[in-house]
């Protein structure tokens, strides 16, 4: 099916961040939100399909999946690696209070979302994009929100500017996130350590990792599997 224009759809409720990484990742061809085999497409050019996501992947697999088949696939996703909380003022008075998160992005972080569909980084149609961002993340006072953002809701999230980007093709290239210094078999503990990042991120990992075939379980240590490269 030839794409076609979407006259406006899907940008209806089109966050700041997402349309800036659309036009960030855009080049002088670009079409813009086109009907694709009956999806609507962030981004078409030079018969490369380009996909924009933020949040979580479990979203858009049923439709990469159909898309893959007879297209080229690139799915941007952003992780801040630097971010700036503004808060906007409660009473709707005075000016906002920004301050500087002490988080920081990094690659690994991808496994995250990657986990919803990690056999697609075999199809050699599909392809992730990865950016590191600088980011402002507007928060607005409600009630009602959990106690662990005392009551702040995340309203939007603004790109400030793009730091780095890495386009992972194959699961070799997945592969190359891994510590160095893992050369024997080693825990999912032991990988959080050597990552820096909390378990359940190194856990995600792995399972990516193996279920693409870079890694596999050597066995186990205690009630802890052991992986290692084939």
């Amino acid at each position: 099916m030839s794409p076609r224009k979407a006259n406006g759809i899907g940008t209806r409720r089109e966050t700041p961040l997402h349309a800036a990484l659309k036009r960030w990742c855009a080049g002088p061809e670009a079409a813009f939100e086109v009907m694709v085999d009956g999806y609507v497409v962030d981004v078409v050019e030079g018969g490369e399909l380009i996909e924009i996501q933020t949040r979580s992947f479990a979203h858009i697999k049923r439709k990469l999946s159909a898309l893959v088949e007879a297209h080229p696939v690139r799915l941007v996703h952003p992780i801040p690696r630097e971010r700036w909380i503004v808060r906007l003022p409660p009473d709707g008075r005075g000016a906002p209070a920004r301050r500087r998160s002490p988080k920081r992005g990094d690659y690994p972080q991808l496994f995250a979302e990657l986990v919803s569909f990690p056999a697609l980084m075999r199809h050699p149609n599909f392809c992730l994009h990865v950016v590191l961002t600088q980011e402002e993340e507007i928060r607005r006072f409600d009630g009602n929100r959990s106690w662990r953002r005392r009551g702040w809701k995340t309203e939007d999230r603004r790109l400030l500017g793009v730091v780095d980007q890495r386009l992972f093709t194959t699961p070799d290239d997945l592969a190359a996130l891994l510590p160095a210094g893992l050369t024997g078999p080693f825990t999912v503990t032991e990988l959080a350590e050597a990552l820096g990042q909390p378990r359940r991120l190194a856990g995600q990992m792995a399972y990516c990792l193996r279920e693409l075939g870079v890694l596999r379980v050597a066995g186990k240590r205690g009630r802890a599997h052991l992986y290692e490269r084939p």
